[in-house]
């Protein structure tokens, strides 16, 4: 019988899987997110106070340079000797009496997943803040499935009832203002408009609370493993991952394999880090550490634990040395406050869970290159995320590695590699470069008819003033000024 229910609900999540697609345009989404003028002003309220913050609360810390060379010395050395850390994870994961898979890709991890679920015979799931469950998006297979889950993570509970996907990988509605969330509320619920904040969180905590009384099984991912003990580390500022690794009988730990540190000296590191980098505070209002199921005399705690660790592309960036280093982020989201390009289009145009700097480098690399060739680009490479990375990954140096490999695949469009060619064949001789910067002097300032600003160029130009006016180009050169003296 249960081998029947199985086969079928296994059905309903292929044919889940029959209706995904990749039908990314970063083109189209980024020109109408930098035009959307209430997304901008919501999302640099947040990012701003979060990156300001950052900065001052790093000032706590004795030398934070030093501290941010150590933290990514050691998830270097973790990545570096990861095969060895794994191992000794799951002896001691197992030594605690909770079980351990390996799922090489995201759809093993998912049939892991829901084959604990039915041979535990749960049906009501509470599933705290994941990010590498929405990056496999685990709710959406298990909803397909015939599972009741809910994301407990506010931002997250609103990014379900509502649709959506979430925006940022530490505040997933950074996308939202209260208004929106008042109205999404008013709807769902079925209650009368409200767009106080915290009459909007009361709202949903006592829907929430009734959930984790109902609740048979628990999910979280993770912050960190500790290698040497198998305990799991989770940060977070609102008590759903405690209320869903203590209530249910059941508890599923989902977590890249990237996610160890060899020492639990080592993740006092990262903690003293994490939370600086992602919200400007000190320390989050909850850090758990847990891993096993209830010992004799202990009152909360599953009945059976399990850990779930994935790879899904995380082994193919592992084995390249040049970009093996971008496994060593820790998903604070620091470099997304900080960079310029997110601040003005949002997370959802770049088509994936991980947007802003990391996710130009880790969505191509997990997910394929030619499908996500225009993320790599998706950078002014001013280098203000390396300076936020609390575990210094070179953000920009990666991102013309991949530009590199753009090229050299042949990934990007004939038209486009034509256009190249002729601006390199241009800059090879003085006077091409002469002829073409007259040329393209006059043309323009014509084109302006007298004003100082050119509301559109013509193409390849066109794609900048989209979304910008262009300064009409000066009487005079600068090389002609500099000849006339």
């Amino acid at each position: 019988m249960l081998s029947f229910v199985q086969t079928a609900l296994q059905k309903r999540v292929d044919d889940f899987h029959a209706h995904e697609r990749i039908d990314f345009d970063f083109h189209r989404s980024s020109v109408a997110s930098s035009g959307n003028e209430r997304l901008k002003r919501a999302i640099d309220n947040a990012v701003l106070r979060s990156d300001r913050g950052r900065s001052l609360k790093l000032l706590e810390l004795p030398d934070s340079d030093k501290l941010r060379d150590l933290a990514g010395e050691i998830k270097q050395h973790t990545l570096d000797h990861l095969d060895y850390y794994l191992e000794q994870t799951a002896i001691n994961v197992e030594k605690r009496g909770g079980q351990v898979h390996f799922a090489s890709t995201g759809a093993e991890a998912k049939k892991i997943i829901l084959d604990i679920v039915h041979k535990a015979n749960c049906h009501n799931v509470i599933k705290s803040k994941s990010m590498v469950s929405e990056e496999i998006e685990l709710a959406h297979v298990m909803e397909a499935a015939g599972i009741n889950v809910i994301e407990t993570d506010l931002g997250e509970f609103i990014v379900q009832i509502d649709h959506d996907k979430p925006s940022h990988i530490v505040t997933p509605i950074i996308h939202k203002d209260k208004e929106s969330i008042a109205e999404l509320f008013s709807n769902y619920f079925g209650t009368p408009y409200n767009c106080d904040p915290d009459a909007l969180t009361k709202q949903a905590r006592e829907y929430l609370r009734d959930v984790f009384r109902k609740a048979d099984l628990g999910m979280t991912g993770g912050n960190f493993i500790v290698a040497e003990t198998g305990d799991i580390c989770c940060v977070e500022n609102e008590g759903n991952v405690r209320q869903s690794m203590t209530t249910p009988r059941v508890l599923i730990s989902l977590i890249g394999i990237e996610k160890l540190v060899p020492r639990m000296a080592d993740l006092s590191v990262m903690l003293k880090l994490l939370a600086r980098s992602a919200t400007g505070q000190s320390m989050t209002v909850y850090s758990s550490i847990f891993s096993g199921v209830r010992k004799a005399g202990e009152r909360d705690g599953p009945d059976e634990f399990h850990l779930v660790l994935m790879d899904n592309g995380r082994t193919e960036i592992l084995a390249s040395e040049e970009y093996r280093e971008t496994l060593r982020c820790i998903r604070c989201g620091a470099c997304l406050n900080a960079c310029p390009i997110y601040r003005k289009i949002g997370g959802h145009s770049y088509g994936s869970v991980y947007p802003g700097p990391i996710g130009a480098l880790l969505t191509p690399m997990f997910q394929g290159l030619g499908e996500y060739k225009d993320l790599p680009n998706a950078s002014s490479l001013c280098g203000a995320c390396y300076e936020a990375c609390p575990v210094k990954i070179n953000i920009p140096k990666h991102l013309i590695s991949l530009r590199r490999d753009i090229v050299d695949q042949k990934i990007s469009s004939p038209i486009e590699r034509i256009i190249y060619r002729i601006w390199a064949w241009t800059y090879m001789a003085t006077w091409r470069y002469k002829l073409i910067s007259f040329g393209q002097k006059t043309v323009l300032r014509l084109q302006a008819g007298g004003s100082s600003w050119l509301k559109r160029l013509p193409p390849p130009g066109s794609g900048w003033t989209q979304v910008r006016d262009m300064p009409t180009p000066a009487a005079k050169t600068f090389r002609e000024m500099w000849n006339a003296k």
